[in-house]
């Protein structure tokens, strides 16, 4: 590098050359390659491999004496700052605002010679542009980041100012205003915060909003496609603020806060109407809420899209359209028992079919459907509104779950009587469900007797669509599920992670399931109390797939992935 050498009197090559980032017959093979392809040089170095954009980009700025945008700069600019500019001519004239002070705006531009645009900069933002030099990939990248931010600030106000929260008891109809500008200057902070909670949760299809004090913050997780996902952490200090605004909207009791506490309340947005079941826990460094949101606005389901496999659809099918029986579904909370039972109800419901169903809560509003939410508060618990029921002539009856003995009595007797019931009960696995059955106090033969069908299930993530690719995995991956590498034709896919999914590489959710028919060999067993090993053994025998096998068909055809069949199930003994 020559001391003596000036680049504001240089060419953009001579400079290159002195920075040792070129060769002079480098630049001599890319003048003649400019001559056909008319870019300018700096591009079609970069183009054939020869350069590097960030040098550049730092020439370019020795040449015309100004100084380099790098990452951070670009990547941190202030969004107030930029919107100073619109977006449109930004992205048309190859510019960013990244900051200000009362008389100056420091712009980013791929073209600083271009003194137009300097001028309609000065005329848009009235303050005078200090011009840094910036790289052409990099600025592209900037500004989908900073604009991108900008959009989702104005989405994100405007979603607030159309919120509104139904609050408290059952059947009130007190609307809420949760805008900030209704609120009080002391208020206002909360409000718009919960209301931020709301909105990004109702965005991201969340199921649900954990609220988690620990020492110096607070955890704001949300659960989306059934893993916690922490979206932000405000300080300790705001979490009185924020659990008393949620008591306030539960109908609470702010004062205390020593016990837990249930409550609900409604969230009405655009096209949403979204019910909201709250739980208070008093922790160590605090109260910890945990809220359920739960869609109002319509059911739509079917069995097509759960993702039954054809042979398991066909046969669920047959036996929900049987006149009389019981179907049981089982798995833990959030498996998506529900929506199964609510798509069963769907497709067979008829204006010659009563159906009835019986739930706490009631998830899903259905057409056609008699919804009674249970409310033990005041006495209308499972059993009592069962009772009531049976005198209101239902062919179909859906118990939300099977929690007792009376419960299972009142369901199973109704079964043998010429009705046909849904319901769910909290189980591992489908031989599991007989044996849990059988724990509650129902007589073998009565539980041999009454059901039709047997099923578990769990919920997978489906890998993001945006980001699918496929890789080779390990053979330890492999072997851990069971899986031969040597004999492994498909190929396997994950999700990169982008935007779309959150960078988890996950996007939505299906499920799989351990179906089990009661043939006539399974009811003799059952019958004759057997354990949960034979039972689970006689229904191997007569073709059952596990949730692990299940979990892998959907491993080959690339819906999910290997980390998620062994995150969701457990090893077949």
């Amino acid at each position: 590098m020559n001391a003596d050498f000036n680049p504001q009197f240089a060419k953009l090559g001579e400079i290159l050359v002195n920075n040792g980032k070129a060769t002079e017959s480098g630049i001599n093979e890319a003048l003649v390659q400019q001559k056909t392809t008319n870019e300018k040089i700096g591009t079609t170095l970069i183009e054939m491999g020869l350069l590097e954009e960030d040098d550049f980009t730092t020439a370019y700025g020795q040449q015309l004496g100004y100084k380099k945008a790098d990452n951070f700069i670009l990547l941190e600019a202030d969004s107030k700052v930029a919107a100073l500019i619109p977006e449109d001519f930004a992205r048309e004239n190859r510019v960013l605002g990244v900051s200000s002070n009362d008389s100056t705006i420091v712009v980013a531009m791929e073209d600083p010679e271009d003194v137009v645009a300097i001028d309609s900069i000065k005329r848009l933002t009235s303050l005078n542009p200090d011009i840094l030099v910036a790289g052409p990939s990099l600025l592209e990248k900037a500004l989908d980041k900073v604009y991108g931010e900008i959009q989702k600030t104005a989405e994100v106000e405007q979603t607030i100012d159309s919120i509104t929260v139904v609050s408290g008891d059952e059947g009130s109809q007190e609307e809420v205003d949760l805008s900030p500008d209704k609120a009080s200057e002391e208020d206002a902070p909360i409000v718009k915060l919960v209301n931020l909670i709301f909105q990004e949760s109702i965005k991201e299809r969340a199921t649900d909003i954990h609220i988690e004090p620990m020492e110096n913050q607070v955890y704001i997780r949300i659960r989306i496609d059934g893993v916690l996902q922490t979206i932000m952490t405000p300080p300790i200090a705001s979490l009185s603020g924020l659990v008393t605004r949620i008591k306030i909207l539960s109908n609470l009791n702010i004062a205390e806060k020593r016990l837990p506490q249930d409550g609900r309340f409604s969230v009405k947005a655009p096209g949403k109407d979204i019910d909201i079941r709250v739980s208070i826990l008093p922790t160590v460094y605090g109260e910890k809420v945990v809220m359920r949101l739960l869609d109002k606005t319509g059911f739509d389901f079917n069995l097509t899209s759960l993702g039954f496999p054809k042979r398991n659809l066909n046969t669920f099918k047959k036996v929900i359209n049987q006149p009389y029986g019981m179907v049981v579904v089982s798995g833990p909370t959030g498996s998506g028992k529900s929506t199964s039972l609510y798509a069963a109800l769907k497709e067979i419901k008829s204006e010659k079919t009563n159906i009835t169903t019986v739930e706490d809560p009631v998830e899903y509003q259905l057409d056609g459907v008699n919804q009674v939410q249970v409310f033990e508060d005041i006495g209308l618990t499972f059993g009592s509104t069962l009772r009531s029921i049976l005198r209101q002539d239902p062919d179909v009856l859906l118990i939300g779950e099977i929690r007792d003995g009376e419960t299972a009595d009142i369901a199973v007797k109704f079964s043998l009587t010429g009705h046909l019931v849904f319901s769910t009960v909290h189980a591992n696995d489908a031989p599991g469900t007989i044996t849990r059955l059988l724990d509650i106090g129902i007589a073998p033969f009565l539980v041999g007797s009454c059901l039709n069908l047997v099923m578990a299930q769990r919920l997978v993530r489906r890998i993001c669509t945006n980001c699918k690719e496929e890789y080779k995995a390990s053979n330890e991956e492999l072997k851990l599920v069971g899986l031969d590498p040597s004999k492994l034709d498909n190929p396997l896919y994950k999700g990169k992670g982008c935007a779309e999914c959150r960078n988890t590489g996950y996007k939505g959710r299906l499920a799989i399931f351990e179906m089990i028919p009661m043939a006539r060999d399974l009811r003799k067993l059952v019958f004759d109390n057997a354990n949960e090993d034979e039972i689970r053994q006689a229904a191997l025998d007569n073709g059952m797939v596990t949730l692990r096998d299940a979990g892998l068909e959907r491993v080959l055809d690339g819906t999910t992935s290997v980390e998620e069949v062994l995150r969701s199930t457990v090893e077949d003994l």
